[in-house]
C-alpha cells in the first residue's frame, strides 16, 4: 500500500522546553485542540479497515485490544498514558492529572500503563541530606527487566521511614511520601512484585489526591491476543518493517541535523542473513533477554533460539492463528516477546488509546513514529500531546539558588579595600619607581604582606568568611532542593491539589 502525502516535518510539532519555575505547567496541544484531536483520533482509527495486521483489519484488532484492558464501551474515549515503574517527579506525575481532566471533560477513561518491562532505575527516593532505595533487593543493579525485582519488605520499608521522619522534623511542611509508604508496606505483602506493589501504591498516592485512572502494568498485555498478533505481524514482515523504522529514523536524523547513527536511538540490523525485530525476547527461566532477529526461508520469517526451537510466519498467514501459535511456542520455551520503547508506545497508540499524553522526551521519540506508522501502515498518524512540570523541593520556593561566586566577588572587593587609603599610597609609590625594580618589587610585597595581616583581624571579612561557608554548604543543599526530578511524594498536599486544579483549569 503507497502511503498517503502527510506533513511530518518539525514544524508540525513544538519545540518542547521543560518549565523552568516552580509549579510551571506545559501542555501541548492547547486543550482545545487536544480534546478535538482526540475525537478525531477516535474516529479515524475506529474505521482503520484498510490497513491489515496478517490479514485482520486495523480496527479489528484496535477493538479486541480495548476489550482485552476491560474497556468495553469503545463509543467511550481513552485518553492514556505511561511510564516506568518508578518514583515519578512532577513532570511524569502530571500527565495523570492532564487524563484525569481530559477524561472528565470529554466523558472518557483514563489509563496509566505502568511499564514493567524496562530496566529498573529511579527507585532511590532523595531528599535534602540523604536518600535510599524504595526497594531492598538487591539485584535492582543488574536485573535487565524491573518485573524481576521483589516488592520491599516491610522492615526495609520501616527504615525509610524512621530515616524520613527524622529529615522531616526540620521541614515545615508534612511530604505524602508518607502515605505512599503506609500503602507500599501493606501491598508488598500482597503483591510480591516490586512493579505491582509500586503501580498500585502510587494509584493510591493519586486516587488520595482526587485523580481518577486506571493502573495497568504491561506485562500481562504482552500475553493478550491483540498484542501477539500485533508482534506477528511485525516478524512475518520483519524485512518491510525494518526498512520503514530505519527510514522513520534516518528521516528525522536529517530534519534534525544528526550526523550520530545511534541517535535518537540505533537503526534495526539488516542483512541478507538476518533482520533484527523491534523487541526484545526475554528468557523467563533466566531473567535473561536479548535482541532477537529473524532469518528468511521460503518467503518465511523464522525466529530461533539459542535452544534451538524456532518459529516461523509468513505476512499471508491468517493473523488470529498466528496469534495463538506464538502464544503456545512462547508459553512452552518460557520465553516473551517484549517491545522496546518505539514498538511499545506504537501498540499503545495504534491498538488502545483515542490520545496519548507523553513527556518531552517521549514526544522527540514519537516524532519518529510518527513517521514509522506513516510509512508502515499508510495511514495518518494518531495525534500525540505532551505534558511536563516542574516542582522543587518546597524549602527552595520563593528563593534564588545560592551564588558561590557572587559572595566570591563581594570577599575580593572586601580583600582589596580592607587598607582604605593606605592601599592607594602603596598604589602610588608602585608606580612611581621604575618597572621590574627591586624597590617597586619590595613595596608591592609590602603591600600583599599588609593586606594579608589585615585579612585576620578585619571583622567584614570575617563575617564575609562566615557567609561564604553558609552559602557553600546551601550551594550543596541546592542541588536537591532545586532538582525537577525529585520523586513528587517529597511534596505536601496542597502543592499537588494545587498543580492539579491549574490543570484542570486549562480543560474548563
Amino acid at each position: 500500500m503507497t502511503a498517503t502525502a502527510v506533513d511530518l516535518s518539525p514544524s508540525r510539532y513544538a519545540d518542547w522546553k521543560a518549565p523552568a519555575g516552580d509549579s510551571s505547567l506545559l501542555i501541548w496541544p492547547e486543550t482545545n485542540e487536544l480534546i478535538a484531536a482526540t475525537d478525531r483520533n477516535h474516529k479515524t482509527l475506529n474505521a482503520a479497515a484498510e490497513t491489515k495486521l496478517l490479514g485482520t483489519p486495523l480496527s479489528e484488532v484496535r477493538a479486541a485490544a480495548r476489550k482485552w484492558i476491560g474497556h468495553l464501551n469503545d463509543d467511550q474515549p481513552v485518553i492514556a498514558t505511561g511510564h516506568q515503574t518508578e518514583l515519578w517527579h512532577a513532570g511524569v506525575w502530571v500527565k495523570n492529572a492532564v487524563i484525569h481532566a481530559a477524561a472528565e471533560k470529554m466523558g472518557g477513561r483514563a489509563f496509566h500503563f505502568a511499564v514493567d518491562t524496562d530496566s529498573p532505575k529511579h527507585l532511590l527516593l532523595r531528599w535534602p541530606g540523604a536518600s535510599m532505595p524504595i526497594a531492598d533487593d538487591e539485584r535492582s543493579a543488574t536485573a535487565h527487566w524491573s518485573g524481576l525485582l521483589n516488592a520491599p519488605t516491610p522492615k526495609h520499608v520501616a527504615d525509610v521511614r524512621t530515616a524520613l521522619t527524622a529529615a522531616a522534623r526540620s521541614w515545615d511542611f508534612q511530604p505524602m511520601v508518607f502515605d505512599l509508604l503506609n500503602s507500599l508496606e501493606r501491598l508488598s505483602r500482597e503483591q510480591p512484585r516490586l512493579p505491582d506493589a509500586l503501580c498500585n501504591a502510587l494509584h493510591e498516592l493519586d486516587g488520595s489526591l482526587g485523580l481518577r485512572y486506571d493502573a495497568m502494568v504491561v506485562s500481562p498485555i504482552l500475553e493478550s491476543p491483540p498484542f501477539l498478533q500485533f508482534a506477528a505481524h511485525c516478524i512475518a514482515n520483519a524485512r518491510h518493517f525494518a526498512g520503514d523504522y530505519n527510514a522513520a529514523l534516518d528521516a528525522y536524523r536529517d530534519e534534525h541535523g544528526m550526523t550520530t547513527a545511534g541517535r535518537p536511538m540505533p537503526d534495526l540490523f539488516v542483512s541478507h542473513e538476518a533482520i533484527e525485530l523491534p523487541f526484545w525476547l526475554d528468557d523467563l527461566a533466566t531473567g535473561h533477554r536479548t535482541r532477537p532477529s529473524v532469518f528468511e526461508l521460503e518467503k518465511r520469517s523464522v525466529l530461533k533460539l539459542v535452544t534451538g526451537e524456532e518459529i516461523a510466519f509468513s505476512s499471508d498467514e491468517n493473523g488470529a492463528a498466528a496469534a495463538l501459535r506464538l502464544h503456545k511456542f512462547l508459553a512452552e520455551t518460557s520465553h516473551r516477546i517484549s517491545p522496546r520503547a518505539l514498538t511499545l508506545t506504537m501498540f499503545l497508540r495504534l491498538f488502545i488509546a483515542d490520545m496519548f499524553i507523553h513527556g518531552i522526551g517521549g514526544g522527540r521519540y514519537d516524532q519518529v513514529l510518527d513517521k514509522l506508522i506513516h510509512r508502515h501502515f499508510s495511514i495518518t498518524p494518531p495525534t500525540f500531546a505532551v505534558a511536563t512540570s516542574t516542582m522543587f523541593f518546597p524549602l527552595a520556593v520563593g528563593r534564588s539558588r545560592a551564588c558561590v561566586p557572587c559572595v566570591g566577588r563581594e570577599g575580593h572587593h572586601l580583600r582589596h579595600r580592607s587598607l582604605g587609603d593606605g592601599k592607594r599610597e602603596f598604589l602610588q609609590s608602585i608606580e612611581s619607581l621604575p618597572r621590574r625594580s627591586r624597590d617597586r618589587a619590595a613595596v608591592f610585597f609590602a603591600m600583599q604582606t599588609a593586606l594579608r595581616n589585615n585579612w585576620s583581624t578585619d571583622p567584614k571579612l570575617t563575617a564575609w568568611e562566615r557567609r561564604l561557608t553558609a552559602v557553600r554548604e546551601q550551594e550543596q543543599r541546592d542541588v536537591v532542593e532545586f532538582d525537577r526530578e525529585l520523586f513528587y511524594g517529597v511534596q505536601p498536599r496542597e502543592r499537588l491539589t494545587g498543580l492539579i486544579e491549574r490543570v484542570q483549569q486549562e480543560f474548563a
